[in-house]
């Protein structure tokens, strides 16, 4: 009898939890954080790691140029009429006929110590452009794909994008962690902006069908962007320090996991129906003016970011020679002002308006 008890209690919770926006709350407030952690825990490893890739392939490059000959079946020999001795190209041998063979004296190299500073060469500056089109692609794919996930979500509602955005999330985390080159990565950042899309668009789509109370929904958005602010603080330092201490792998498997648990939690609220609204076109929507300067602020707030992130962590590359773990600590006090800001002007905004 208690055991029945307690699997009807049981049952009872997570129907009321299914029910419950809280729990909706939750689940987008952390695919907010794992998208954004995705977002920016790839900005401290990517610069280091594309030179290291591209260091070690022009050394090996320049070890092969600078090896020398292998023996071969002919040789061409130079005879001196000064000293009377013949040397053969290729193995630094001189040969006297009155004495036998004797190997000329050579110089040997001393190992020369390797610095972890990178040099200010062409390939370090190279590293910009490809860092800064690396990371533009997700914006770029995003910026294509949310048009069309909006009227989505209003044909097929919100259960099936966010849980496309949860598996897209899980296969770009898994190509980050095991892509060598540069192709891969950039295909992996470019499949994170659909998923980003799916998940940012249904997830603020739920809580606001949700949440129809004005101010509820402003602190419920405030919240869920709470999630977006916590993946922007913790991804840099996070993905640097991880690079820095156990390998470019750990921190996107660890993501990957929390991706899975989080969609597996998604799944207990594909029974519940949300409410569904008529959703405006697109047309009328880029009409109105409140929403182009919403896009506009949005746009230039954080294009200096934006521009920091693959420029940042070269230069200091350049003239810092920083450990790995630093390229990440560096961009802490633009993420801490994001988080206070996020949760401070969500209240201000209701009551001093917005």
């Amino acid at each position: 009898r208690i055991k029945t008890i307690l699997d009807f209690s049981l049952l009872t919770w997570l129907r009321e939890e299914r029910q419950s926006r809280r729990l909706i709350l939750l689940i987008v407030f952390i695919a907010l954080l794992l998208d954004n952690m995705l977002l920016t825990v790839v900005v401290p490893i990517i610069p280091s790691y594309l030179y290291s890739v591209d260091d070690e392939a022009a050394q090996s490059v320049q070890n092969h140029s600078m090896s020398p000959l292998s023996p071969s079946g002919t040789f061409q020999s130079i005879v001196s009429l000064y000293d009377n001795t013949t040397r053969l190209t290729g193995f630094s041998l001189q040969m006297s006929t009155a004495s036998p063979m004797t190997p000329a004296p050579t110089s040997v190299m001393p190992p020369q110590n390797k610095s972890d500073c990178p040099k200010a060469n062409d390939q370090l500056l190279n590293e910009n452009v490809k860092v800064g089109l690396l990371f533009a692609s997700k914006a770029t794919v995003q910026l294509i794909t949310n048009p069309f996930i909006g009227p989505l979500t209003n044909r097929i509602g919100y259960q099936i994008p966010m849980f496309a955005g949860f598996c897209i999330m899980f296969v770009s985390t898994l190509m980050f962690a095991f892509s060598s080159s540069y192709t891969l990565l950039f295909l992996a950042r470019s499949l994170q902006g659909v998923g980003s899309s799916c998940s940012s668009v249904a997830g603020m789509g739920m809580l606001a069908s949700v949440y129809t109370d004005d101010e509820e929904r402003g602190n419920a958005i405030g919240i869920a962007l709470g999630g977006l602010a916590m993946g922007v603080l913790v991804g840099p330092p996070f993905g640097s320090i991880m690079y820095e201490f156990v390998g470019k792998t750990a921190p996107f498997l660890i993501l990957a996991v929390l991706a899975v648990l989080d969609g597996g939690e998604f799944i207990h609220l594909c029974s519940l129906s949300l409410p569904s609204q008529k959703g405006t076109s697109l047309i009328t929507l880029m009409k109105d003016p409140y929403i182009l300067i919403a896009a506009g602020s949005i746009c230039f707030a954080n294009m200096a970011i934006a521009m920091l992130e693959p420029a940042l962590p070269i230069w200091m590359m350049e003239t810092m020679c920083p450990r790995k773990w630093q390229l990440g600590v560096a961009f802490l006090p633009a993420s801490i002002s994001y988080l206070i800001g996020t949760n401070i002007f969500a209240v201000l905004a209701h009551k001093m308006g917005r």
